[in-house]
């Protein structure tokens, strides 16, 4: 067997996916209800089946690839800090949550990967869910495990913590381990981008790529009700400041040879970062386009997976499912 199947709901702009896709997994289908996200995936990968629709109206018997699949995979919107169980009629994160888990149930993959916010893993306020989950993961014959990754760990120019639920039929389980970092030394901001902001002949490039010595705080990409493209709120934006970046807007393009870089004077006096360059920093590769305008493109970039991780994964599972026989692969960051 080549390349293992699987199934992506809530796909966004391809993270995951294209991280398991270098882990050598094959997409069968791909799922997302955003226009433009879904332009995004087709635009890169013309030839994966994209199905834009909700989760919540999904219904597997109207396609019948998705039950010879060996992964069932969902990097679903993020759970609020204040959701409960209790409350998952009226709270749409929750109810995603709810129905990945009955769709494993209608698939019944060889594996399962859920990808949320780290407090999902150990939080006693998400005991509930987590208890639901066993619930219908021991019925179903599923052993699964929760942990918690940083990108950082996997050459991500970026401290991004990332809860996960791996599951695998009771045959699989035991061969399984949570990846390893892939880096003893995480990838700063400076390292990742000063390439890029030279590019425009910049004369302050490698001053700045100096000050930026530290992995990325972690990008976020917002809600839809809310403004314009930003890089996170005011406590990581003074993280940004610390390396003279203005975390409040986003740039239109790399700075130019006549921009003067003097962070000491406050935000003006800052460089902004480029939707692109935001995007390596979630390590997605330079040739990898995102559909839309500026806000919409930052938000589908800033609540991604990063690929490398999605790699990580994919070449974990894989290793579990070995009894197949199955060839792996990996997938490589960008420089």
């Amino acid at each position: 067997m080549s390349g293992l199947r699987f199934v992506d709901m809530c796909a966004g702009a391809g993270g995951l996916a294209l991280g398991l896709e270098g882990a050598d997994f094959e997409p069968v289908l791909l799922l997302d209800k955003k226009p433009v996200a879904c332009d995004t995936l087709r635009m890169n990968r013309p030839t994966w089946q994209v199905l834009e629709m909700d989760l919540l109206d999904f219904a597997p018997s109207r396609h019948q690839e998705v039950y010879d699949v060996d992964l069932l995979s969902a990097g679903l919107p993020r759970v609020r800090s204040g959701a409960t169980f209790a409350r998952a009629e009226s709270d749409d994160e929750l109810r995603l949550l709810e129905a990945t888990v009955y769709l494993a149930h209608a698939v019944q993959p060889r594996a399962l990967v859920i990808e949320n916010v780290p407090c999902l893993v150990s939080a006693p306020g998400f005991e509930p869910i987590r208890d639901f989950i066993r619930k219908e993961l021991d019925h179903l014959g599923y052993r699964f495990r929760w942990f918690v990754l940083n990108a950082a760990d996997f050459g991500v120019p970026q401290d991004r913590r990332q809860g996960l639920l791996v599951a695998l039929k009771e045959q699989y389980f035991d061969a399984f381990r949570p990846p390893e970092p892939t880096v003893r030394e995480h990838l700063s901001v400076g390292q990742a981008l000063h390439r890029s902001m030279a590019l425009g002949g910049w004369p302050d490039a490698d001053r700045w790529a100096a000050q930026a010595h530290s992995a990325a705080p972690t990008l976020v990409g917002g809600s839809d009700r809310r403004g314009g493209a930003d890089l996170g709120p005011t406590g990581t934006r003074k993280a940004w400041a610390r390396m003279g970046v203005d975390g409040s807007t986003v740039a239109d393009g790399i700075p130019g040879p006549d921009f003067a870089w003097v962070p000491e004077t406050g935000r003006h006096g800052m460089v902004r970062i480029t939707t692109e360059q935001a995007a390596l920093l979630q390590g997605f590769p330079a040739d990898w386009r995102f559909a839309g305008k500026k806000t919409a493109r930052y938000r589908q970039i800033g609540h991604a997976s990063p690929p490398p991780v999605g790699s990580a994964l994919g070449l974990a599972i894989r290793a579990a499912l070995a009894t197949s026989g199955a060839p792996t692969g990996g997938y490589t960051s960008p420089p």
